[in-house]
């Protein structure tokens, strides 16, 4: 990424989807970031400073076509925001964020008359940059989405779907099976499940892959000796009675 910093309704600022790839954070987080900053400042009463310095925005996903939310930080909201973000890389980062905010305010406080010469090449550069910006622009949503996780609802579907095909394969809650192996059951989904999706724990699922992730839930099968110890399980239970 070239630009940190840029100006917009003659303010400097920068915005959460740089913030975002820069420090390598999922958007949501630093979405979710912002929100804490902002309700506490409301309950400090500097409901005026937080709106002066936080711009509630939407953006336009290049792919989905859907709208999400986004916010424009001035230099001191990202201060805050940025404040506990505190190892090695991020700390040299802040300080290039620091210094492309000072330089983009003395560029905006003493604007250079240009000639026309100058004038024209400007305009070109502004024409080339534009375009590189959206190019960016959209390459960053790329990415945000590619690694996008699911969120609490999803994760929450994921574990009701695997639920279900456990109580299922197990014969029922009421089975001897399910008192004696169901821990083995879910322990055997959720091995799969990372196992074929690549995953160190089901929630670190990508959120393009969710339908994808219930699909496999409702077509996993316990392994083939898995199956014979639930039948004899529930075989025994059958036979007391």
């Amino acid at each position: 990424m070239n630009q940190l910093v840029f100006i917009q309704n003659n303010k400097v600022v920068t915005d959460t989807l740089t913030v975002s790839e820069v420090f390598k954070k999922s958007h949501d987080k630093v979405v979710r970031d912002v929100k804490v900053q902002i309700t506490k400042l409301h309950e400090a009463n500097e409901q005026e400073w937080s709106s002066a310095n936080f711009g509630e925005s939407q953006y336009q996903h290049p792919q989905n076509k859907q709208w999400y939310t986004k916010y424009d930080l001035t230099e001191d909201a990202f201060a805050i925001i940025a404040m506990s973000y505190v190892t090695p890389e991020a700390m040299k980062m802040k300080i290039k964020f620091l210094n492309e905010f000072k330089f983009m305010k003395e560029k905006l406080q003493h604007p250079r008359v240009l000639s026309e010469k100058e004038q024209l090449k400007a305009s070109m550069k502004l024409s080339l940059e534009a375009t590189e910006t959206l190019e960016q622009h959209n390459e960053r949503l790329t990415y945000l989405e590619n690694h996008m996780r699911i969120d609490g609802i999803q994760e929450k579907k994921l574990q009701n779907k695997a639920k279900s095909i456990a109580i299922e394969s197990l014969g029922g809650m009421n089975s001897n099976a399910y008192k004696n192996v169901s821990r083995k059951v879910f322990s055997g989904i959720w091995r799969d499940f990372n196992n074929h999706f690549q995953l160190p724990r089901y929630s670190e699922l990508p959120r393009k892959q969710f339908e994808e992730g219930l699909k496999f839930l409702g077509m996993w099968q316990p392994s083939t000796s898995l199956r014979i110890e639930i039948e004899e399980l529930n075989r025994q239970l059958v036979g007391a009675i």
